[in-house]
């Protein structure tokens, strides 16, 4: 793992391009930062300006070379480089609040916008008047978008929101594509149809982020205190774990039963999925090193419990992050296998990952091996002995005869 910090104002989203040698990310402000990795060290080449409100959403598409973005302004924008100059086209997304986030689709012919206007806008590209046009997906939403995520067919778009539900749409647009086959979600898919609609019973909380799997059939999410996974190949059952951490903010899928997921407490965790009901925390991915305490003088002590509250001497976390982490994206690899992501977090910073999970699971699995073996064979040697020792505990049954006791003659 790698730490990079691009100052003390928090990231509150990023992107990659194609290759993974330029990062786009956004300081809390309405102002885009492109960099690019020059031996270790990040250096900014672009900045993106045009927009006026705190930047929300930002998506790099690895084939085409765009990016869009979107803002508290109300607006979104497609950037092109033209003569190594980054050049906005503006977007009629037509919404009356602030763009929350976006997404590009996997074909990049279209990308989602959702926004405080309880509508979620799939923009797509005419090239008649040549202009970036949307369709409005309105019902039956009623708060604000949070988070989306496409499906690997190019058609179903999930997205989680703040009235604790999590939903799966067709946003399928006869203009630019054909008509779509049957999938594990459903069949009809007009625009707009309602594919998913879940909403946890205990009010969990606001859908914060939305994640498909590399085949399609699952979805993840997380809420302010759990996470869920809904299974379409099962009948779209719904397997809800409640966690015991801080609220999570960014979900993400890493490999075909593999999930990770980040929030307020600074550290990612890893999470598996075996099938309905069975959605297990495996561990945290931030393993703190052990330090040594160095010891504190009388004064000391007690100038920290009036000061800090705390008998520490320090406030420095753990974990790399020392702030919330706000997002997670895929570096290396995709859904399927990943073997690198990174995270953005309040602190400014950004942690690229290494996914191990192959190795670690085949040692764990090598290990319940032997173990199992080792119990077999126990029990086996067991039984062993007590076979051959049976025969010589085994009770004699002696055969008693009477004797008549001899008359005292008188």
């Amino acid at each position: 793992m790698s730490l990079c910090s691009f100052g003390v104002e928090p990231l509150s989203c990023h992107a990659w391009n194609k290759d993974r040698t330029q990062i786009a990310l956004s300081p809390n402000n309405n102002i885009v930062n492109i960099f690019e990795k020059k031996g270790k060290e990040w250096v900014k080449i672009h900045e993106l300006t045009e927009h006026t409100e705190r930047i929300t959403g930002i998506d790099w598409a690895p084939e085409s070379n765009r990016i869009v973005t979107c803002a508290s302004d109300r607006n979104a924008y497609v950037w092109s480089l033209k003569d190594e100059v980054w050049k906005p086209t503006l977007v009629l997304v037509r919404i009356n609040r602030a763009a929350t986030c976006v997404k590009w689709s996997p074909l990049e012919n279209k990308f989602a916008l959702g926004s405080g206007a309880r509508l979620i806008s799939v923009c797509y590209f005419e090239e008649e008047n040549d202009w970036w046009l949307s369709k409005h997906i309105k019902k039956p939403l009623r708060s604000t978008i949070l988070s989306l995520d496409w499906h690997p067919n190019n058609i179903l778009l999930a997205a989680g929101s703040a009235d604790f539900s999590c939903r799966v749409f067709s946003a399928y647009i006869k203009d630019i594509e054909d008509k779509p086959g049957p999938t594990a979600w459903g069949t009809k898919m007009p625009f707009g149809e309602l594919m998913l609609e879940h909403k946890d019973s205990d009010g969990c909380g606001w859908v914060h982020s939305v994640s498909f799997s590399a085949s399609g059939d699952q979805l993840a999410w997380v809420a302010h205190s759990s996470i869920s996974v809904a299974d379409a190949a099962k009948g779209k059952e719904v397997t809800h774990l409640t966690t015991d951490y801080l609220p999570l903010l960014s979900v993400l899928f890493v490999g075909p039963t593999e999930i990770v997921a980040a929030g307020h407490d600074c550290c990612p965790f890893q999470y598996t999925y075996k099938g309905p009901g069975a959605l297990e925390f495996v561990k945290k991915l931030d393993m703190p090193k052990q330090s040594s305490k160095t010891t504190t003088s009388a004064m000391q002590h007690f100038r920290n419990l009036d000061k800090k509250a705390t008998e520490e001497d320090s406030t420095k976390l753990d974990t790399l992050h020392q702030n919330s982490i706000t997002q997670l994206c895929i570096v290396s690899g995709d859904k399927a296998k990943v073997e690198k992501y990174s995270s953005v977090g309040l602190d400014g910073a950004m942690v690229i990952w290494e996914f191990k999970e192959d190795l670690e699971m085949s040692s764990r699995k090598g290990r319940g091996l032997l173990i199992i073996f080792g119990v077999v064979l126990m029990t086996l040697f067991a039984a062993f002995l007590f076979s051959a020792v049976e025969p010589y505990h085994t009770p004699r049954h002696t055969e008693h005869t009477l004797v008549d006791s001899p008359r005292i003659s008188r």
